[in-house]
């Protein structure tokens, strides 16, 4: 489906280089129908020796082929690109974004028309192809069009339909959440070299055990609680260390940051209308 589509895709950053170099890793998509737009033309030549993509930077001549439009500008500055877009859009061209807060409804707004839109909220793991992507398409949207865009992510990690009105609670959870588990490996690296492990050392073996753990629970399909149980054995030290995390709320923390991004999430929405 996608060997045969045209993408233009403007912004290119971090997120939708690791987007282009997955999907060509995969073979999804030929480098030759591939256009990327953004303002450094140093970058532009860099994507363009290093996949051998088209690359412009006049955002309208990148989209006027396109039978795929990827949006991967900030949500601060969406407007503004999606207003410079619009006379060059075709209303049967697909526009996936990855900007956060932002809308379906508010996106076919600033383009004038009703494209079909649909959103992804990529994480920053898609860089290793191991991110999480939902996914959610607008009024203007089928199955065909999320199909689309499910491939095309599904070359960087998984994907997972979600409605749209869940998009600010999955850019809270998973979109933002590496964020998080960043913050675990080094709190437990810092724990490590309190006790007297090299931090080089402790830095491994803290990243491999977060890696392992979320391995286990993915390929065994077992609830976390259970797996929790299994190495928990009376009066051993994970009981003890479980029993230090409850007590200093743990849990609450890591639910109060899901719904604190969440929440910020949806103040970038009321911000853009």
């Amino acid at each position: 489906m996608l060997s045969k589509k045209r993408i233009a895709v403007i912004g290119a950053g971090h997120i939708a280089t690791a987007l282009v170099g997955g999907a060509l890793k995969a073979k999804l998509i030929d480098p030759r129908s591939v256009t990327v737009s953004r303002r450094s033309q140093e970058a532009l030549d860099a994507l363009k020796k290093r996949f051998g993509v088209h690359t412009a930077t006049d955002n309208r001549k990148a989209v006027k082929d396109a039978d795929i439009i990827v949006v991967a500008v900030k949500p601060q500055q969406a407007g503004a690109v999606l207003l410079e877009l619009a006379p060059a859009v075709k209303p049967g061209q697909l526009v996936i974004s990855v900007m956060a807060g932002l809308t379906t409804a508010w996106i076919n707004k600033k383009l004038g028309k009703p494209n079909p839109v649909v959103r992804a909220m990529p994480n920053t793991p898609m860089l290793v192809d191991a991110g999480a992507t939902p996914l959610a398409k607008g009024a203007h949207a089928d199955d065909s069009h999320l199909e689309l865009a499910r491939r095309l992510f599904a070359a960087v990690g998984t994907t997972e339909v979600v409605p749209e009105s869940l998009m600010d609670a999955v850019t809270g959870l998973s979109g933002s959440g590496p964020v998080y588990i960043y913050m675990v490996i080094e709190a437990l690296t810092d724990g490590g070299v309190k006790m007297g492990i090299p931090r080089a050392t402790a830095l491994r073996l803290a990243a491999q055990t977060v890696f392992g753990a979320a391995k286990l629970v993915l390929e065994t399909g077992k609830h976390p609680a259970i797996l929790k149980d299994e190495v928990t054995t009376p009066g051993g030290t994970a009981i003890a260390a479980v029993h230090e995390l409850e007590s200093k709320g743990l849990r609450t923390v890591l639910i109060d940051a899901v719904v604190t991004a969440t929440k910020r999430s949806e103040e970038l929405s009321r911000l853009a209308e």
